[in-house]
């Protein structure tokens, strides 16, 4: 399967494709306590387009990491052996900038 950056299609490279479209950790973030609705999880990612959400979604959807359910989109279990993988991202990066040991970009 072809997939951006990459000519191997491996499954890390698909997973990292998938979580390097914008808004996607966003929307996976918001959706970590709950099934939100639509408009509510537009309101929480805040300047997201209705247009961009709706595509992400069902990206999303189409992935197997949202399902839509009686009470608004959910993370699937499949998301949800995610969210600990990102916790851990988030508190990396935390730690450095914490430390003022940010690595700083190639010049």
């Amino acid at each position: 399967m072809s997939v951006r950056g990459s000519r191997t299609g491996r499954p890390i490279m698909r997973l990292l494709d998938i979580l390097g479209q914008r808004w996607v950790l966003r929307i996976l973030w918001e959706l970590r306590a709950g099934p939100l609705s639509f408009r509510a999880l537009q309101a929480a990612c805040e300047a997201i387009s209705p247009a961009v959400l709706n595509d992400r979604m069902k990206l999303l959807r189409g992935h197997d990491l949202v399902a839509l359910q009686a009470d608004g989109y959910a993370l699937t279990a499949r998301a949800q052996t995610l969210l600990p993988v990102i916790l851990q991202m988030m508190d990396l990066a935390n730690s450095w900038a914490a430390a003022g040991d940010w690595p700083q970009p190639d010049a």
